[in-house]
């Protein structure tokens, strides 16, 4: 019982601060995320704003017959050569407008990488921009910014780069911000984070364990305590209950019938069931366990209760699995089939008690049902409670409100549960081992 709330309570604490952890890290994570993207598009907004092309007028490569008549027309005019004419006619280039004077001069913007590509109204490309470093190739730009364009996106990200789309009134431009670096600190710091998690989860794992021990101690001690003075309570008391049997048992043959020593005799016999009763609910985890055959063992069981239910008029149906295997110990579970029995033929008002063993999935199920007046749902969970009757009025001197206690015991003892379930007027007591 007491392994079962630590793992309860170390399982709540690790997971708590788990979540706590969790969701305190990816804020972390996500807000860094959100800022650095959006510084990232605000600096490549203010490029796209100052982009500048020196010439996008001649955008289209001149023709044959328009190179021949411009070089002669300066040849002519100007007395230039060929040369000088080519020049003139060099494709536009872009302008960085990451220099001074554009009022947007801080470290980051300036020793950013950018790229961009300019297109026509045409579709022909104007010019490239593969940055300072050359990092990425003219090939790869055109062939990204090509996708950007076909898609309709006018910004986003692909890959590791921030892209922007702008229209302009001689040509079309599309931008990019590499943030390769901002990457690759990105995947650092989850890394980290992932480190700093595992380890915090490590170190929560140890506490919770630490905390669940220190909660539980007490409580075990005091069950200890409590199992102890019971052991050692029943088992004084055994010596003045023998006595007083064998006195009585003397006196009787003394004095013959007397209805005060039957009473005597009457009562040292409840007091001595008592304290049996008492003595198996302490030692119900101490008993060794071995594989038995859980269908044999309760049909013998049964088999001894007809004959007591056929005297208070009642049957006991059955539907028992055959070859039911379960692990523990064989004198408990009988006792334990035995209390479910005999608390159905002693408090059922039908004249029907039904008892089912089956397996489900891999654990053994054994349940006892009886036609009873209707308990409330409150009084129904406390029917496990020791020494508890939910009827006190209906009590006959034999019952002592502790045969559930010790079958929840024993249930427990063999690592299961047991339940209460009421449906209309039948209760069913249902045992899983």
């Amino acid at each position: 019982m007491f392994k079962k709330t630590k793992r309860r309570i170390v399982f709540t604490v690790t997971f708590s601060l788990l979540i706590l952890m969790t969701v305190t890290l990816a804020t972390i994570y996500l807000s860094n995320l959100i800022s650095v993207r959006r510084e990232s598009a605000e600096m490549l907004k203010t490029y796209v704003e100052r982009f500048t092309l020196d010439n996008p007028g001649d955008a289209a490569a001149p023709t044959a017959d328009d190179a021949e008549t411009e070089s002669a027309a300066t040849t002519s005019e100007t007395g230039e050569t060929a040369d000088t004419a080519t020049e003139s006619a060099a494709p536009p280039k872009p302008i960085d407008p990451r220099g001074e004077g554009y009022g947007r001069n801080e470290p980051q913007f300036r020793l950013s990488t950018f790229y961009s590509v300019a297109y026509s109204k045409t579709g022909e490309v104007l010019a490239i921009n593969n940055g300072d470093n050359g990092l990425k190739s003219q090939d790869e730009l055109l062939s990204i910014a090509s996708s950007i364009l076909k898609s309709g996106k006018k910004s986003g990200t692909t890959g590791s780069m921030t892209y922007l789309s702008a229209e302009r009134e001689d040509y079309t431009l599309v931008a990019f911000l590499d943030g390769t670096i901002l990457e690759n600190n990105r995947k650092t710091l989850f890394l980290q984070m992932l480190i700093i998690g595992a380890a915090a989860t490590l170190v929560l794992l140890v506490g919770s364990v630490f905390i669940a021990n220190r909660i539980v101690r007490p409580l075990e001690e005091n069950d200890m305590r409590q199992k102890r003075f019971v052991s050692d309570a029943g088992h004084e008391l055994k010596t003045p209950i023998a006595v007083t049997s064998a006195n009585a048992e003397l006196l009787r043959r003394q004095i013959g019938e007397n209805e005060w020593l039957d009473n005597i005799e009457y009562e040292n016999a409840r007091m001595g069931d008592l304290v049996t009763q008492l003595l198996s609910l302490s030692r119900a985890e101490k008993q060794p366990k071995e594989t038995l055959d859980f269908s044999a063992l309760v049909e013998r069981e049964i088999l001894t209760f007809e004959s007591i239910a056929f005297e208070k008029g009642k049957r006991i149906t059955t539907d028992i699995a055959p070859a039911l295997t379960a692990t523990g110990n064989a004198n408990q579970l009988r006792q334990l089939v035995s209390i479910l029995l005999d608390n159905a033929i002693s408090h059922g008002t039908g004249g029907e008690i039904r008892a089912v063993a089956k397996k489900e999935k891999h654990r053994v199920c054994f349940s006892v049902s009886n036609t009873a007046e209707e308990i409330p749902s409150e009084k129904l969970e406390r029917l496990f409670d020791r020494f508890y009757r939910a009827d006190e009025s209906r009590s006959d001197g034999t019952h002592y409100g502790l045969g559930l206690s010790i079958a929840k015991a024993i249930a427990t003892a063999h690592g299961g549960t047991i339940r209460a379930n009421m449906q209309g007027n039948e209760i069913t007591f249902t045992v899983t081992l």
